[in-house]
């Protein structure tokens, strides 16, 4: 770890640090599980990572989150939440994740308080606010602290850090909600939900780590890391994934040559909308 990052890291450590107790919400990626790591460093047992259990997590996500707190001895509580029973996350309009944030940390703000615990803390860093993010004006509204992003740390920055701190899942390709594989309009269901996550499982049983399934009704669009594409593309592989997720009523497989990348949904939105996001 180079001086710049460790006096970053001090940084985040020592914010941390006066706040006294904290409940971090958790979700087994590597920007929450360092930050999570470093607030158990400096509080100890008055650091609790939460996880939401909702049916837009993939089960595979919320076991792996859970078993990676579990080796590093990290209390972590699953707190079940309810953002597909929102109408204004079932209509799924470009801004779905205000309403998935607003449940969320409503939640972890009352379990703050039923504790007594001072602070929420999240994973949000710096180079996050690049993306079309409106679950960030839920976390601002409820005082949820960035320890990452107000020390400056970026996404690269985190990989290094949390290699280098031991975390098991330094190098976790990124992973965001199943919702996020459903068209802007399209009314988001639990069983939609599940489908997706049933088809991207296939993808992973084939060995690809970063894969998505755009949904588009009996439309499927797969998108694996670039590199990847050709041996998801092998005549025999690409027979069977489809075979697979016609199974799941897609009738139509297709694979995004241009590769997976983040944000896929916001490219297509109008600059009036993530202006100023």
């Amino acid at each position: 770890m180079n001086a710049e990052l460790a006096i970053k890291l001090e940084l985040v450590a020592a914010r941390i640090r006066g706040l006294e107790s904290v409940l971090v919400a958790y979700s087994g990626g590597v920007d929450s599980a360092l930050v999570l790591e470093v607030a158990h460093q400096v509080l100890g047992p008055e650091a609790t990572g939460v996880i939401a259990s909702s049916p837009s997590l993939p089960a595979a996500e919320l076991d792996a989150a859970l078993l990676l707190a579990a080796a590093r001895g990290v209390d972590v509580t699953v707190l079940q939440t309810a953002e597909v029973d929102l109408e204004g996350y079932r209509r799924n309009g470009p801004d779905r994740c205000y309403f998935c944030k607003t449940e969320l940390y409503g939640e972890l703000a009352a379990l703050a308080s039923k504790r007594g615990v001072s602070a929420l803390l999240d994973g949000f860093n710096r180079d996050d606010r690049a993306d079309w993010r409106p679950g960030r004006k839920a976390a601002t509204e409820l005082g949820v602290i960035s320890p990452l992003d107000e020390a400056g740390i970026g996404k690269a920055e985190v990989r290094v850090a949390a290699r280098e701190l031991g975390l098991a899942n330094w190098d976790k390709p990124e992973a965001a909600c199943l919702s996020s594989r459903v068209p802007y309009g399209t009314l988001i269901e639990p069983s939609l939900l599940s489908r997706i996550e049933q088809a991207e499982v296939v993808l992973h049983d084939e060995g690809f780590r970063q894969a998505r399934v755009r949904h588009g009704g009996a439309s499927a669009v797969i998108e694996v890391e670039v590199e990847a594409i050709p041996r998801l593309m092998e005549a025999e592989r690409l027979a069977r994934v489809s075979g697979r997720l016609a199974d799941l009523g897609y009738r139509d497989v297709r694979v995004d040559p241009g590769g997976y990348r983040k944000g896929n949904l916001n490219e297509r939105l109008p600059a009036a909308v993530t202006d100023g996001a």
